[in-house]
């Protein structure tokens, strides 16, 4: 990966991770009467991939965490804020909340609630189109006998479609340990996807994409920073890839870093004063 690649990524990641603290700001104001379910820690899988496929539409399948995904990959920022405030005008309408983020202007389809089925219907919507897809799922989604017999069926069809498994190691608080003793990647490599189990250092995951040929699923190990859902803060320890990454890329981070948070502070603000 070059330079210019990686302030790219950072640029989306950024925007994402503070956009995710003043939500969780607001969660702990009680701005919000529902769920809401923040992907800080997670931002540089989406932003990696929407930086990988720039130039590209992909149609993406997302689930709960999902904020990151909708801004990594150009959603309007302004239907997302009015989304989460519950307003007609935001993405979903204001029907979908913070679960289920969709975009048309993205082809980005929104969570039926259901968990992990919008894998089964990445797959559905991938054999009709033909299309480079992405489906998103969490490492305990990932379990789910739907999920894994869409996986193994893609790979039949060796259809064109990209599975991420965004392993934060958790179900709400289990973790993967007492569920299960494989991993994601040797399940999709013995339905004939192509598979890696890697972490969300950009360069990994770059790399698996050069390599792997679609049908392929990526178990991407990562952090969460917040709870599976509201405000507080998971006590384990953790590896913030957007943290290294800005030290990584000194000065240059920082002033992205420092603008994005001024500028989702003030979106905020006025869209709360119009309320």
């Amino acid at each position: 990966m070059n330079r210019s690649d990686k302030i790219e990524i950072f640029k989306k990641a950024s925007l994402c991770r503070n956009f995710e603290e003043k939500v969780f700001d607001l969660i702990q104001q009680k701005t919000f009467k529902y769920p809401l379910y923040l992907s800080a820690g997670e931002e540089y899988i989406p932003a990696t991939l929407a930086t990988y496929y720039e130039g590209k539409q992909p149609y993406i399948f997302a689930q709960h965490r999902a904020h990151s995904t909708y801004l990594s990959f150009k959603g309007n920022i302004d239907k997302l804020i009015k989304e989460l405030l519950g307003k007609k005008d935001g993405c979903a309408g204001g029907m979908g909340g913070s679960a289920s983020i969709c975009s048309t202007e993205i082809n980005m389809f929104g969570h039926d609630g259901l968990m992990g089925s919008q894998i089964p219907i990445a797959v559905g919507a991938c054999h009709s189109t033909n299309e480079l897809t992405i489906g998103v799922c969490g490492d305990a989604s990932a379990e789910e006998d739907y999920v894994m017999s869409a996986i193994a069926w893609a790979g039949f069809k060796k259809l064109p479609i990209l599975f991420i498994v965004e392993d934060n190691n958790l179900s709400i608080l289990t973790e993967k340990k007492v569920r299960r003793d494989w991993e994601m990647d040797d399940f999709a490599r013995s339905v004939n996807v192509n598979a890696a189990n890697i972490t969300d250092d950009p360069s990994e995951i770059y790399k698996s994409l050069d390599n792997l040929k679609l049908p392929a699923l990526l178990n991407i190990k990562t952090d969460r920073l917040f709870w599976h859902a509201g405000a507080g803060e998971d006590d384990y320890e953790k590896i913030d890839r957007y943290k290294i990454q800005r030290e990584e890329l000194g000065d240059e981070a920082l002033q992205i870093h420092s603008y994005n948070k001024q500028y989702i502070k003030e979106l905020w603000d006025l869209h709360l004063e119009n309320k």
